[in-house]
């Protein structure tokens, strides 16, 4: 299974995929990954996140680089030896975030992107959702680099509730407005759920 754990900056996706890290429902030999990776390609994506002047389609094919990567490299061997992958990110976060980036450049930018990667992915199982209001996700991630504020995270938003429309089956929506007790309560009953279906 390919679990991915999705949200807006400061939704708290990162400290929920730390916590399942030794949550007694995951199997121990599961593979915790995440994306921009810690590779190269992964280095790159990062200088372009912190340069304001990145061109926007350069940056989505730096992103798209840094994703074949760990699907060729990490995630793709897992699955083949049968074991549970869980990611901080992944494809739907290059839909949702490029789409809003290129806003301003394509006409529908977020099916543009979804067919950059089509070559390059494998679809999740199943996607945890992490569902905070744009104001709030850039207030707790303090609006450190250009993907962080207000404006452009409800662009983000919207894309994500795209792709929960078209595919409504692979998003379980947490509600990350909760305090970090409660949302981290229903993530793990989500994963228990999930898991024993896989049984």
């Amino acid at each position: 299974m390919l679990l991915t754990l999705e949200g807006l900056d400061g939704s708290g996706k990162t400290t929920v995929w730390e916590a399942l890290q030794s949550h007694d429902d995951v199997p121990d030999d599961a593979v915790f990954t995440r994306e921009p990776t810690d590779s190269w390609y992964g280095e790159a994506v990062v200088r372009s996140i912190n340069d304001a002047d990145a061109d926007s389609l350069a940056e989505l094919f730096l992103y798209t680089a840094d994703h074949a990567a760990h699907l060729n490299d990490t995630v793709r061997p897992a699955l083949a030896q049968d074991r549970v992958v869980v990611s901080d990110r992944y494809s739907d976060s290059r839909y949702a975030y490029q789409g809003a980036t290129l806003s301003d450049r394509l006409e529908d930018p977020l099916n543009y992107v979804r067919e950059i990667h089509a070559p390059w992915t494998r679809p999740p199982d199943a996607t945890i959702y992490l569902d905070v209001d744009a104001e709030t996700a850039a207030r707790r991630s303090g609006a450190t680099n250009k993907f962080e504020t207000a404006d452009y995270l409800a662009d983000v938003r919207e894309n994500y509730e795209r792709l929960i429309e078209d595919e409504p089956g692979r998003f379980v929506r947490v509600d990350a407005s909760q305090p970090e007790a409660a949302v981290r309560a229903e993530v793990f009953e989500t994963v228990e759920d999930l898991f024993s279906r896989e049984r």
